[in-house]
């Protein structure tokens, strides 16, 4: 049996026309005005409404622990679907004395094979730059994982990466087509920052972002992007949320240096007086990078604008508010102390059309672009994040007449909090296809755990092209 979505708008990162979608056998077979079905075959009208490809999310945790605390995990994931997401790459850090592959093979069977409710695929994150783990980097791409990441800042953690392991990692992924990808912030300086505050009893949550100010950020960003230049390699920056970082990169890309970075949902619509919330409510906005003021906010809109900044992803990092982001709270506890990270998977499109879309900051097709095409391209998926004949059939019926209000008491992310509590939401996906299978109902997930499959990614993403 096929589906047939008739009457829609379809929208691409290139264009938007109206039009009827056929898939079959899990891809779309043709795209048309009036196509034809089969009597057996499921029709969707989507009159009124858009039809968008489901979206890339290449910067999720399922698996992330800070003090011994972990996030939520796979069996979550039907918040992505509900927020249109059909596709998420993790980040898993490899474990001390294993192997890069042998971590992550050993994760995914674990952790998602049978319990992801939508795809996904794995970014490896280097922990142990040994000679001959970094010799493996180029194995990653034979594997499957074609981009890997290390973490500038968190000094004195096991996931922290010093630059000669940064230097070695860029050379050796260019040897292979894997995709670099840095999380830019300057561990030294946050570390003093952060003893100094603490020592003047300044240990509220708000001073989480004056530990990590932009220089932080913008210091971290170009001192990667020169040893990006050294490797003769290309860079990704994840989550840039700062003026400063951002001109770092356009600088270095209008260089013709291959320079390419996101931001984040939460970084778009949030800033640093949620921060300063009363009674412990601003370490619900505790994150890193940290938020930044609305200044901070106006510049990354334009950057995701006019395509200095390629991908909107969420960071969704899923700790619970009452217990875990409480271990900052109390004697002797301070900002340093709370778990970092945002659970944000199933309003990624909710914010993207609400406060960008109806808001003039972003097209429609632009969306579509930092939503699902670009994601799908740099992280190597060739069959996701477009609506074209031969794609998976992951599709989102879009409605824009919907209106609600964005709260934890409708959100699946398994969490006790939303940071987005109370935001007005216009417009929600009503329908859901993941490889034509029907996952979301009126805006109500009706697909199955374990219905997600690994895909596996291709070297030479979108930071390669010329």
């Amino acid at each position: 049996m096929g589906v047939l979505i008739k009457n829609g708008t379809i929208v691409t990162a290139e264009n938007e026309f109206k039009g009827d979608v056929y898939i079959a056998g899990g891809k779309i077979i043709a795209i048309g005005a009036k196509l034809g079905h089969r009597p057996d075959d499921e029709v969707v009208d989507a009159t009124g409404k858009y039809v968008l490809p489901g979206g890339v999310d290449q910067h999720v945790h399922f698996s992330f622990t800070y003090n011994g605390s972990k996030v939520r995990g796979f069996e979550t994931s039907n918040a992505a679907a509900v927020g249109g997401t059909t596709t998420l790459i993790e980040f898993v850090n490899q474990e001390k004395g294993k192997g890069l592959i042998e971590t992550l093979e050993a994760y995914k069977a674990s952790d998602a094979d049978g319990i992801a409710m939508v795809d996904y695929g794995f970014h490896s994150v280097m922990t142990d730059p040994r000679d001959e783990v970094i010799e493996e980097i180029p194995k990653l791409a034979e594997a499957g994982y074609p981009t890997m990441k290390l973490f500038m800042a968190y000094k004195g953690m096991f996931f922290h990466a010093d630059d000669d392991a940064i230097l070695k990692a860029l050379r050796k992924g260019k040897e292979a087509g894997v995709t670099i990808m840095v999380h830019a912030e300057n561990a030294d300086m946050i570390d003093v920052l952060t003893k100094q505050l603490i020592a003047e009893g300044k240990t509220e949550p708000y001073y989480h972002a004056v530990s990590r100010p932009p220089v932080v950020e913008a210091e971290a960003t170009r001192r990667a992007i020169y040893l990006a230049e050294l490797a003769g390699a290309p860079l990704y920056v994840v989550h840039v949320t700062c003026k400063e970082a951002l001109e770092e990169i356009k600088q270095a890309y209008n260089r013709g240096q291959a320079v390419f970075g996101e931001t984040c949902s939460h970084y778009l619509v949030l800033d640093t007086e949620d921060l300063a919330r009363p009674n412990f409510e601003g370490a619900k906005y505790v994150c890193s990078p940290a938020l930044r003021t609305a200044e901070h906010r106006q510049a990354l809109w334009q950057a995701v604008d006019r395509k200095w900044l390629n991908a909107i992803s969420s960071d969704h990092c899923g700790f619970d508010f009452a217990e875990q982001k409480h271990m900052g709270f109390g004697e002797g506890k301070s900002f340093a102390d709370i778990p970092n990270g945002a659970p944000s998977l199933q309003n990624r499109l909710n914010i993207l059309w609400t406060y960008g879309v109806c808001e003039g900051k972003i097209s429609r097709t632009r969306l579509v672009d930092l939503f699902s095409t670009m994601p799908a391209k740099i992280n190597g998926l060739d069959t996701k994040g477009h609506i074209d004949v031969g794609y998976d059939a992951d599709l989102v019926v879009f409605d824009p007449e919907y209106r609600g209000i964005m709260s934890a008491q409708n959100n699946l992310e398994g969490v006790d909090y939303s940071p987005f509590e109370g935001f007005e939401q216009k417009g929600r996906p009503e329908t859901v296809f993941l490889r034509g299978m029907k996952i979301v109902d009126n805006g109500t997930y009706v697909g199955q755990k374990g219905q997600g499959r690994f895909v596996p990614g291709k070297p030479y993403g979108a930071a390669y092209e010329d």
